[in-house]
């Protein structure tokens, strides 16, 4: 298929950014290739599982899937859920509107979180490639080049790979910054991967276009009723993401900025320059598109603040330590797609084209806009990275097709411009290589916390039967974040935020499975949270050795294998 050639990108105006039929079959056929690519790990996990292990259905991150499908298990039942990942009694106060939406999905086909769960990742990936396709349509018109950036959306990764090679030579088993390597957030591949929920939440990028859509309808009703659908497709994100709506306020409040400016009236006096201000269309249609969209903004506000044990989980959010990489290491975040992108947008605005229609300045104000939001301090600034690899990629084919094919041509003519795209595909998706298989070899180990034993897996069944909804289970972390998802009792220690005073708890646990805890202090941690079961299996005896046989006032509930579910029965013995 011929990709492209050396020549101008040309921007569909946004009328016109028809897509033929053939054309999304080709889109639907890159989201099959990229959610068959990433389901091969979840295959090899269920296939070689060991007869005594039980892979747990995910593949990454599992103390953030623990969280989602916790609340994925309390929405089966209830619209408002409470926070089971800590030990407090809480009111039913939360609502995150995508795992709502999937308790329903479950109930509907009877399916459990881990089915659940791939039906997210499906969803994901289909919905990111469609919306970041039409988005694509818009800024391009040729349809060999939109593919070409759709490919790169979807492939596009940074110079992690070089990080690996570094570790595995002349650092001595260390790898610097790996972070660089393993953020999910502007890594559409690692999402489908393993984060399908970043994937979902992308699809805010549709209010791109409906902003720009309505901007180019003359009838005033119209142009009305695409910016009131804008805002209520932000709200219905929002309320599953609250804080993509500061990317999506930030980016189209550049946008009618810069639009704005450019059309302002020869008259350049405060007056007329106030005038102009208030009589833009641009700057009418964001706050339309703010004021009906801020209802997620305002209730997650409200939660944190006039709640304090959300309080408390939010205060906790920095506990995960991922921070948006400072500027210096964005190239290795990104890579290639980054260079090329950070070069196209130069060039420009050097040549005057950065503004020149409201396709160009949409493009313009989101990949310099989010310069700034991805480092907004806040503990979750580095969601701000999600979806920012859609203008890269855009702007990165504008360079290769525009600057990079020609001047290859001009020393190599017989270089061929599908060759010259293949190589900085191939480049800009080496690092995903690297990660797809890091996540074969990880599952390949069959340990914690992508496993569980099936005596442990028991053990929580058993308390989904026997234990109730205020129940508080003290075990270890690997076993806690499962509590919650699996049973309808709460953790004593679960998650970094969600467990209040997640330090102080895990260091209480680490001291309650001591070997040289008396009895006192053991029978103090299960008072101080009214803990009514202990579960202790292998990973709770590695922390270390802890003989629950020699702990009185606890008697066994229910035992199988290596594993025992303990209930307290007495108080603190002098």
């Amino acid at each position: 298929m011929k990709i492209l050639r050396g020549e101008t990108v040309a921007v569909a105006p946004v009328r016109d950014s028809h897509i033929l039929r053939n054309e999304w079959r080709s889109v639907f056929a890159v989201a099959a290739l990229l959610f068959g690519v990433t389901s091969l790990p979840y295959l090899f996990a269920y296939a070689f599982a060991p007869p005594d292990r039980v892979f747990m259905g995910m593949a990454l991150n599992v103390p953030d899937h623990a969280q989602y499908f916790s609340w994925l298990r309390s929405h089966a039942d209830a619209l408002l859920i409470s926070n089971r990942m800590t030990s407090e009694p809480n009111s039913a106060v939360f609502f995150n509107l995508l795992w709502w939406a999937l308790a329903g999905v479950g109930r509907m086909f009877a399916l459990d979180y881990a089915g659940v769960y791939q039906v997210l990742r499906a969803g994901g990936v289909v919905s990111f490639v469609v919306v970041a396709y039409r988005m694509i349509a818009i800024m391009i018109a040729d349809r060999r080049h939109r593919m070409f950036a759709l490919l790169l959306t979807c492939c596009t990764s940074g110079f992690g790979w070089m990080l690996v090679l570094l570790k595995y030579t002349v650092a001595q088993g260390e790898l610097y910054f790996p972070l660089d390597v393993y953020v999910a957030e502007g890594n559409t591949f690692l999402g489908a991967l393993g984060s399908p929920h970043f994937l979902a939440a992308a699809a805010y990028v549709w209010c791109f276009e409906l902003f720009l859509r309505a901007l180019h309808r003359p009838d005033y009703a119209a142009r009305r009723r695409l910016l009131f659908g804008c805002g209520l497709f932000a709200q219905f994100m929002g309320w599953q993401h609250a804080y993509d709506l500061l990317i999506v306020w930030g980016v189209l409040s550049v946008f009618a900025v810069l639009r704005t400016i450019a059309e302002r009236a020869p008259d350049s006096s405060v007056r007329a320059v106030m005038r102009h201000m208030l009589r833009s269309r641009y700057l009418q249609g964001v706050c339309i598109v703010i004021l009906i969209s801020c209802p997620p903004a305002i209730y997650a506000l409200a939660l944190t603040r006039l709640d304090p044990l959300w309080g408390a989980v939010l205060a906790q959010f920095g506990n995960a330590g991922v921070w948006t990489p400072p500027l210096w290491r964005l190239p290795i975040l990104f890579g290639v797609s980054f260079l090329a992108a950070c070069a196209m947008i130069v060039r420009e605005l050097r040549r005057g084209d950065a503004l020149r229609s409201d396709a160009s300045t949409m493009l313009t104000s989101w990949f310099l806009a989010s310069f700034v939001l991805i480092y907004l301090p806040t503990d979750y600034q580095i969601h701000m990275l999600n979806g920012w690899q859609i203008p890269m990629s855009i702007l990165a084919v504008r360079w290769i097709v525009e600057y990079a094919v020609p001047k290859i041509r001009a020393v190599h003519f017989v270089m061929r411009a599908r060759f010259v795209a293949a190589a900085f595909l191939a480049v800009a998706s080496l690092t995903n290589v690297y990660l797809f298989s890091w996540r074969i070899l990880e599952l390949s180990r069959h340990q914690y916390d992508f496993y569980l034993s099936r005596d442990e897996v028991s053990a929580l069944h058993w308390l989904a039967v026997h234990a109730d909804a205020d129940d508080v289970v003290l075990s270890s972390q690997s076993i806690g974040q499962y509590v919650p998802m699996l049973t309808d009792s709460r953790a004593y220690l679960a998650h970094w935020a969600q467990t209040v005073d997640f330090y102080a708890r895990r260091e209480s646990v680490r001291r309650f499975f001591a070997a040289d805890a008396t009895q006192i202090e053991r029978t103090r941690i299960l008072l101080a949270h009214s803990v009514d079961f202990v579960f202790v299996g292998p990973a709770e005896r590695s922390l270390p050795n802890f003989d629950p046989r020699a702990t009185a006032g606890m008697r066994a509930v229910f035992s199988q294998g290596d594993v025992v579910v303990f209930a307290e029965t007495e108080g603190p013995k002098d």
